[in-house]
């Protein structure tokens, strides 16, 4: 699987050991950094690893920073992306189930790498149900066309 990582320098040490991670388990990463622990700004980090994802550069985003909640708000932002925060197991299945989610984001000061490596696991191998939910999908497509 393709997958394109991105963080802050609150996430920096999570997805560190994620592209690490990753890598021994066979997945294609493209890493966006940030690169060292100093401070910068997480929409841009998230805007790189979403548009890998946006343009089929990669199948599905990775991203993190302090609490998940930043990185999650810029991946919504851009057209095309359907972000999940993650909470558990059972919704990092779910959101792909139901909601066809393309990024999945954490929290580094609530998720640890191994926690992070199974809901990323349940993501990105749990495929998209379709049927009822694209009428949903649908209408997401058509608000961020309108707004």
């Amino acid at each position: 699987m393709k997958l394109s990582l991105g963080s802050d320098h609150a996430g920096f040490k999570l997805r560190t050991e994620l592209v690490e991670l990753l890598k021994a388990a066979g997945h294609e990463v493209t890493d966006h950094g940030t690169f060292t622990p100093e401070s910068v700004d997480y929409p841009d980090f998230a805007q790189k690893a979403c548009a890998d994802v946006v343009e089929k550069r990669s199948d599905f985003g990775v991203l993190v920073c302090g609490t998940g909640v930043g990185v999650s708000i810029a991946a919504n932002k851009i057209h095309g992306i359907r972000a999940f925060l993650a909470i558990n197991e059972d919704a990092s299945k779910m959101t792909r189930h139901h909601n066809n989610s393309n990024v999945i984001c954490f929290g580094q000061k609530y998720h640890t790498a191994q926690m992070a490596m199974i809901m990323i696991e349940n993501f990105i191998n749990t495929p998209y149900d379709g049927g009822r939910h694209n009428k949903r999908l649908d209408k997401l497509a058509k608000m961020e066309e309108a707004y």
